[in-house]
């Protein structure tokens, strides 16, 4: 199944003209789960061709304004625009209240349903959303505020049906097929068709992982263990390391050591500093430590 990571804005704390505060969006069967809001969020997604009210949930990692200040905006327009479809709001305490506080966003009276779970500071690891195709858990992470990472992940799925095995065995129904690879058996000629005797063992789901404002740390480093795609925050070159360390960041290099321990297959780096007007520099110091590494690009579609 296509899976679609979209960088929305890559930008640390002050956006530049190239890059945007900190938002991306999974998309997901036409679905879109949000990562961070921040100012200018709305305008991103529709420039990426992303319609606003397709999104399920947001996830905030931290009460920083370059990580929500979006969101007030974004909220209005889906009300303006009718929606119905109730919408998750996952965030750590107090953005309830601070949204109540919005002159002009009235929170309870949207037109449409808003389920805000708010993470506490004493959050060890919990599953704050899913559905039946997948789940998104949250594990707390090191920055100078209580921040939170949060790992997608789909449910295991089918193994590969071998169709010439089970066409050998009788199999000819269209039906039939659907219903091995289910997981269901099937009675062709008297006899029964099990699935194991032609689908293959199960496969683990495609995984993503948002591990950003933080300092390299071992709840990262859990919540990126095997993932398919880790986007991690890479504020500074290694040039910076004490700067990264006063501000509760992590340099490049210390991102690709994320990636690189936790096994994860390939790396994304965002969240860049101002003064990066050229990211090869970062792109150069992680690739150093993990091969499989890209920049982000704000509006481009990475599969997973």
């Amino acid at each position: 199944m296509s899976i679609d990571i979209v960088p929305l804005g890559t930008a640390s704390a002050i956006p530049t003209r190239e890059r945007n505060p900190s938002a991306l969006a999974l998309v997901r069967k036409g679905r879109i789960l949000l990562f961070d809001c921040g100012e200018g969020t709305q305008l991103r997604l529709l420039e990426a061709g992303l319609k606003p009210t397709r999104i399920d949930a947001i996830f905030i990692t931290h009460l920083h304004g370059d990580h929500f200040f979006g969101l007030m905006g974004l909220l209005s327009t889906l009300s303006l625009m009718d929606r119905t479809e109730p919408l998750t709001i996952v965030a750590p305490v107090g953005l309830y209240s601070v949204l109540c506080d919005v002159p002009g966003l009235n929170v309870e009276g949207l037109g449409f349903d808003v389920g805000f779970r708010e993470l506490p500071d004493t959050l060890q690891h919990e599953v704050v959303f899913e559905n039946p195709g997948y789940t998104v858990e949250a594990r707390p992470i090191e920055h100078r505020t209580f921040s939170a990472g949060y790992r997608f992940e789909e449910h295991r799925r089918p193994g590969h049906l071998d169709p010439e095995r089970a066409r050998n065995l009788g199999v000819t129904a269209h039906a039939d097929f659907r219903a091995l690879k289910r997981g269901e058996e099937v009675r062709v000629n008297g006899r029964v068709v099990l699935p194991e005797e032609v689908v293959g063992p199960e496969r683990p789901g495609q995984s993503f992982a948002y591990v950003t404002d933080t300092r390299p740390c071992e709840n990262g480093r859990v919540l990126a263990r095997g993932v398919d795609l880790l986007y991690h925050d890479a504020t500074f070159t290694e040039t910076f390391h004490a700067r990264a360390v006063e501000t509760a960041h992590s340099t490049a290099s210390e991102a690709a050591d994320v990636a690189r321990r936790a096994g994860a297959k390939r790396l994304l780096l965002g969240h860049f500093s101002a003064r990066y007007t050229d990211a090869s520099p970062l792109l150069e110091e992680a690739q150093s430590v993990f091969q499989n590494t890209e920049v982000a690009e704000e509006l481009k579609r990475y599969l997973l």
